[in-house]
């Protein structure tokens, strides 16, 4: 996966007065962590140069994870979507390649806790963090069978889903899809090595396959319908296509 660069230019997907959403390249952290101390080109610094104002996160993606992210162009944009965001008046879409061949349609009900090295520092300190309800909705778009004996079976199955977080904690989706049997492939935290290993050794890929590719939502100052589609970029598109997906994706 080529690396961002403080030379490249984000992907405008859409501006107004109040907002304005990026189709974020995987691999670029959105600010500072504290667990890549050694990172220094970050999204929310590029995206404020790029547009020549400051600009407020209102929700988040993970680092090795691309599509759409929205920002505020003020504290109170930021806060009036993020407000629906935590409402669930947002409808998030992704899209991911999954190992196996998950039903046609389903769900996802798992409570999870937030990652220890992630959670407040105070919550750490009083034991494990809480579990919290969170729901994810999935649909079969594709699959495909490869003759490639990746783990202990003859063949390889493989699957594009089309994602639907009905909550937003912490790494949800890729979480979720491991509860499942059906992790995401790329996933170097959660996914399978094997299969993780295969992509890259037949496919050349190293990115994580889960991409946000629509978000959707009421403009909380105008009440006008909003949606912001993000196209996949270049090593994803490869995969898809050489997977015989390429019709089912726009």
């Amino acid at each position: 996966m080529p690396a961002y660069t403080a030379h490249d230019e984000l992907e405008l997907l859409y501006q107004d007065d109040h907002y304005v959403a990026v189709n974020k390249p995987a691999g670029l952290l959105v600010h500072r962590s504290r667990i890549a101390r050694d990172v220094r080109v970050f999204l929310l610094q590029e995206l404020r140069n790029q547009v020549g104002q400051w600009v407020y996160p209102v929700h988040r993606l993970d680092r090795p994870t691309s599509g759409v992210l929205v920002f505020g162009l003020d504290p109170e944009a930021a806060r009036r979507l993020g407000q629906m965001f935590m409402e669930r008046r947002v409808r998030k879409t992704y899209l991911a390649v999954v190992r196996g061949h998950p039903p046609r349609r389903g769900w996802v009900d798992h409570p999870l806790r937030e990652p220890e090295e992630e959670a407040p520092r105070e919550a750490v300190a009083a034991g494990k963090p809480p579990e919290r309800p969170a729901l994810t909705l999935y649909r079969r778009l594709a699959e495909v069978e490869l003759p490639f004996a990746v783990s202990r079976y003859p063949t390889s199955r493989y699957a594009l889903v089309a994602l639907r977080p009905r909550t937003g904690r912490r790494h949800q989706l890729r979480r979720h899809m491991k509860h499942i049997a059906h992790p995401i492939v790329g996933d170097k935290r959660y996914g399978d090595h094997r299969h993780n290993r295969f992509f890259r050794e037949h496919f050349d890929c190293r990115r994580l396959l889960l991409h946000a590719c629509r978000i959707a939502f009421r403009h909380p100052f105008t009440g006008n319908a909003v949606v912001v589609e993000a196209g996949l970029d270049a090593p994803f598109r490869a995969i898809v296509n050489a997977l015989g997906w390429g019709d089912r994706v726009p």
